[in-house]
């Protein structure tokens, strides 16, 4: 749970530096053998690319580091649950196990509005943590959400 905190915490560090660049501030981290591959805000609007959330572009930059497309033995570190395009892209990158934030009540991938890591049709099941500093990571989109109603 040590580790799970560290590396949400800096999950939470690539969030706050989205949300200073304009963008929604969340976060993610890619962990192997207990370093970080690879780490990311979401560059959406950056990048004009509607898929350049947190976990895609942490999962690209990994994959390319490691030269290989299946990322076994990772962990993926996300500030907020993951939608349906990023829980589909961990299922496809053979991500084994996932640890998030806060639940997305309104878009989550994982367990709010979908369960698409536990499709019993899937040959990939992902092995999730939820609520890992959730408070934390709740409140950054939350502040967030709210300065842009003001």
């Amino acid at each position: 749970m040590e580790a799970d905190i560290q590396f949400m915490q800096a999950a939470l560090a690539e969030a706050r530096a989205a949300a200073t660049a304009g963008e929604v501030p969340i976060g993610a981290v890619l962990v192997h053998d207990g370093k970080i591959l690879a780490l990311s805000g979401n560059r959406t609007i950056r990048d004009c690319d509607p898929t350049a959330h947190a976990e895609i572009v942490a999962l690209r930059e990994a994959a390319r580091f490691l030269g290989n497309y299946r990322l076994a033995d990772t962990t993926l570190y996300v500030t907020i649950e993951p939608c349906s395009m990023c829980a589909g892209a961990i299922i496809q990158a053979r991500v084994p196990r996932l640890v998030y934030g806060a639940d997305d009540p309104k878009g989550g991938g994982v367990r709010s509005c979908f369960e698409i890591l536990s499709h019993p049709h899937l040959n990939h099941h992902v092995e999730v943590t939820s609520s890992v500093l959730a408070a934390d990571c709740a409140a950054i989109i939350q502040s967030f959400f709210a300065k842009r109603r003001e």
